[in-house]
């Protein structure tokens, strides 16, 4: 009995200060980026973000869980209540026979009541559209963060950059 506490001791002094270490490796083993839509935010400025799920079949899954999707030309369109992706690309997965999916077909996104009515209600204003962000595995299930975003002008583009480019800039200036 004293041998099991001695070793409980030890363990607990080697392992302090690990728990941060150990609960960001498990936050990063649950959750895996597939794909990102970067000329979403280059394009809209992002008002609010929502996490949605995706109801997909057997091999659509197997496909993003081997990184093979795009979102980049994608956009979703309210219909009957709901809200559908589409233009998104979820390549076909080899290993599957007959039975494999279309690449293109529009995909219902799971989210509350509630965000589907704001969501919707947004659309619906003058100058804002629903856009896809990232695309992303957590916990093994595929989710999708989209945004209500209002389309960026072309000068509020090149400030864009010229910012990005200044701090680039700035970075390269310190490291020297």
């Amino acid at each position: 009995m004293a041998r099991s506490k001695s070793k409980r001791k030890g363990r607990a002094r080697d392992g302090a200060g690990n728990g941060e270490a150990d609960a960001a490796a498990k936050a990063a083993a649950n959750f895996r980026t597939i794909a990102r839509n970067k000329r979403a935010t280059f394009n809209y400025a992002i008002l609010e973000r929502f996490e949605a799920g995706l109801a997909l079949t057997g091999t659509e899954i197997k496909a993003i869980r081997e990184g093979k999707a795009s979102i980049a030309e994608a956009y979703v369109r309210p219909r009957d209540r709901e809200l559908w992706l589409v233009g998104a690309t979820i390549a076909r997965y080899e290993a599957a026979s007959y039975g494999n999916h279309d690449p293109t077909r529009e995909r219902k996104l799971l989210l509350h009541r509630r965000e589907i009515r704001v969501l919707t209600e947004g659309a619906d204003q003058k100058g804002l559209t629903v856009v896809p962000i990232h695309l992303y595995l957590k916990r093994g299930l595929a989710k999708l963060e989209i945004g209500l975003g209002r389309g960026k002008r072309q000068y509020d583009k090149r400030q864009a950059i010229a910012k990005r480019e200044a701090e680039r800039r700035m970075r390269q200036s310190v490291r020297k």
